[in-house]
């Protein structure tokens, strides 16, 4: 596990890990040795002098001071350490679940990851400060005082050693035997939190169509399963817990035996078998916490495979050398693109000229949204290539592709802070009259001056202290602030009423001045307004022109506007 823990760490948070172990290695093998020194402390109290045990007394008490020392010097590296692999795990995770591609992010990923991110870093960090010592200490220290058993008496330490391999059997028993159970009671555990993620989110729902009871049922089974998975887990720990301590008497009771055989037959002094006793009985103590610390280290071990698998997920690839383009015109080479079994693109093919704006139409799931993913990289195509002022996105740096282009989506995540913080992630460092220029370019200014907190206002997570029209608003002036040559927006004021569509419109108009466009929309009045009309439908370009040709040639773009015409969706 140590070996795990150190991998998924790095190189860079590695060493203190090593560090922290090795000091507490030696606390516990100085435990062994303070451990040692009773033998000859017995032998001489029960020997004929025993005011010769106050040397070894002497000793002893010098050891167990050696032995708090180190002992507190290990516990408090390994808070240390923990506290700050904590932070530096989080950072890691952060870092490389940002250039993870997109499409990795399944709504049962999310889940699943939103869960490792927070009991499962903690309990993999926790392990270092909380069951790192009790662990070496159950191994190191019983080894060092067999060791010690050995060197006074090799027939009672030979015996003592060979319990070790019946102790390591059983302890493997037992993790092969709970295995299964832990992992369908972590599996139960997480469906029971999608469970109870999803009762809540679907309040409004299941209120409004009277089914609140059906949730509540269906809630109530899962947590029953959480339940029955949690005894099953605990029944299957039981045998190795009870393995563990019939092995560690079994073991004790050979040494009391042939102790006892020894002595009598006059090979070893009746002393030196207590002090030797003594020492056996304190390997059993550690031996026998192992059953509690195996079953906490292989939820920890668990926790940790899941965190080392999302680590060794492969990002996107960066070039080796970055090209930097010099001009901002776009360009899909013949793309074709999957999206798991089902085919997105094939074979599509169009060019964007720079300062030009492009309107993208079509039906749903036509793969409209995922052209504009594929230009800002979420994805890698799987042929063809998109280019970006005639160089390939895959040979341009994630940075600087990125700082190229603005992006509008029509669900606007606003972080939990206030509005200018929102703004300012368009471009942090800008000046305020940048800041508030920008919101006023895009009609932000008129909602923070009705806002109570002003820009200091803070907009909660996801932004739900403000509309949606208010939140598409922060999201443009965030664009505008960038200042990005090359724009896309996704159906930015589909959802939005007509004076929120109205005023955010504005604010387009200004985003896309000068600029490099590509735009999915539906709404008349916002093709229109573009230079030309690009109509997806099963993976291919069926229709490409301006607007006006599109409808009088009354192909499939003709059709279309009608449809939504006379559903009342396109005003």
């Amino acid at each position: 596990m140590i070996g795990m823990l150190l991998r998924v760490l790095g190189d860079e948070y590695g060493r203190p890990v090593r560090r922290t172990v090795a000091l507490m290695s030696a606390a516990a093998a100085a435990e062994g040795l303070a451990c040692a020194l009773l033998v000859p402390v017995l032998r001489a109290l029960l020997g004929s002098t025993p005011g010769d045990a106050w040397p070894w007394l002497a000793a002893f008490g010098a050891a167990v001071a050696v032995c708090a020392v180190l002992r507190y010097r290990g516990d408090l590296t390994g808070f240390r350490a923990g506290t700050a692999l904590l932070r530096g795990m989080y950072h890691r995770l952060g870092d490389h679940l940002a250039r993870l591609p997109i499409g990795w992010y399944s709504a049962d990923r999310v889940g699943r990851l939103s869960v490792l991110a927070g009991r499962g870093v903690l309990e993999t960090m926790g392990v270092i400060a909380h069951l790192l010592p009790p662990f070496l200490s159950a191994c190191v220290t019983p080894l060092t005082i067999v060791a010690v058993m050995t060197a006074f008496d090799w027939r009672l330490g030979l015996a003592a050693l060979a319990g070790a391999p019946v102790v390591v059997a059983v302890q493997v028993w037992a993790g092969r035997s709970t295995a299964a159970a832990d992992a369908e009671r972590a599996e139960r555990d997480h469906e029971a939190t999608g469970r109870v993620i999803e009762y809540l989110r679907a309040q409004p729902v299941l209120r409004a169509g009277g089914r609140t009871a059906e949730r509540f049922r269906l809630l109530d089974d899962s947590l029953r399963e959480v339940e029955r998975a949690s005894r099953r887990a605990v029944r299957s720990a039981l045998p190795g817990a009870v393995g563990l301590a019939v092995a560690v008497q079994a073991v004790f009771t050979a040494l009391l035996v042939l102790g006892a055989h020894l002595a009598l037959g006059g090979d070893v002094g009746a002393a030196e078998v207590v002090a030797l006793l003594v020492l056996a009985a304190r390997c059993a103590d550690p031996l026998l916490s192992l059953v509690d610390l195996g079953g906490r280290l292989r939820g920890a071990r668990a926790e940790l495979a899941r965190l080392d698998a999302v680590l060794r997920t492969e990002p996107l690839p960066e070039p080796r050398r970055p090209v930097r383009p010099t001009r901002h015109d776009l360009e899909f080479a013949s793309v074709g693109f999957r999206h798991g079994e089902r085919v997105v693109f094939d074979g599509v093919s169009l060019t964007v000229p720079e300062g030009q704006r492009v309107a993208v139409v079509g039906p749903s799931g036509a793969g409209k949204s995922t052209l504009l993913q594929l230009l800002a990289r979420f994805y890698d195509v799987d042929a063809g290539a998109v280019r970006v002022g005639g160089v390939d996105v895959r040979s341009i740096g994630s940075d600087e592709l990125m700082s190229r282009i603005a992006i509008v989506f029509q669900d606007v995540y606003l972080f939990d802070g206030t509005v200018e913080e929102n703004v300012r992630l368009g471009r942090p460092e800008a000046s305020a009259a940048e800041v508030r220029a920008a919101a006023a370019a895009a009609g932000l200014d008129e909602v923070v001056a009705r806002l109570p907190g002003g820009w200091a206002t803070e907009v909660g997570e996801g932004g739900a202290r403000l509309s949606g029209g208010e939140r598409q608003r922060v999201s443009i002036a965030r664009a505008l602030l960038k200042d990005a040559p090359i724009v896309l927006l996704d159906e930015v004021t589909s959802a939005l009423d007509p004076e929120n569509e109205a005023a955010v419109q504005e604010g387009v108009e200004r985003l896309m001045a000068g600029r490099t466009v590509v735009m999915v929309a539906h709404r008349m009045r916002t093709v229109q307004r573009a230079d030309r009309v690009v109509f997806l439908d099963g993976g291919r370009v069926v229709e490409e022109g301006t607007p006006a040709d599109l409808l009088r040639r009354g192909g499939r773009y003709a059709e279309f506007q009608a449809i939504s015409q006379e559903s009342g969706l396109t005003p």
